[in-house]
């Protein structure tokens, strides 16, 4: 079977995120989400759970994809699920120098290898940073996120 890991912090899972996850399917018998303590970013706005329950509803859709919380490095977790590979999706040529150097560590450390895939132009420009930004001053995301996700923002935010 072949399996890929899809790590990230998710914070939150967004509709460029689903398109990986969606395109992920294709390739690979079963896609692995890894919810990622990230400590370089501080004040998430979703716990661990909470953003491992917006994601689980957010690709019912699929079949062939688990979602697993961690606060480890990637690449044991990528062990620890037999994948054999690791997707990361790229909006930019900046997403792309930071992917890089980590995708070439990762290799070291395990030797797994880091498939990337460019989103859809549509989602080009989308981060999570924007989203709890424009979220945190009401601003509407709901075209951005999937509606699991826009559901919890609300209850989050109190509207």
């Amino acid at each position: 079977m072949r399996t890929v890991l899809f790590p990230g912090s998710f914070d939150p899972f967004h509709n460029g995120h689903l398109e990986v996850v969606e395109r992920a399917v294709d390739l690979f018998d079963e896609v692995v989400v890894a919810v990622l303590r990230n400590p370089q970013k501080t004040d998430p706005m979703f716990s661990l759970a909470e953003r491992q329950a917006m994601i689980e509803k957010s690709v019912t859709h699929l079949n062939g994809v688990r979602i697993v919380a961690i606060s480890t490095l990637v690449v044991n977790v990528a062990r620890e699920v037999g994948a054999n590979a690791i997707v990361k999706g790229l909006r930019a040529v900046t997403d792309f120098e930071n992917e890089l150097q980590m995708a070439q560590m990762n290799r070291q450390l395990s030797g797994i290898d880091t498939i990337f895939i460019p989103t859809d132009s549509t989602s080009s420009f989308v981060a999570s940073r924007l989203l709890r930004e424009v979220a945190g001053f009401h601003g509407d995301v709901t075209g951005f996120v999937p509606k699991p996700v826009a559901e919890q923002l609300r209850l989050k935010l109190g509207r």
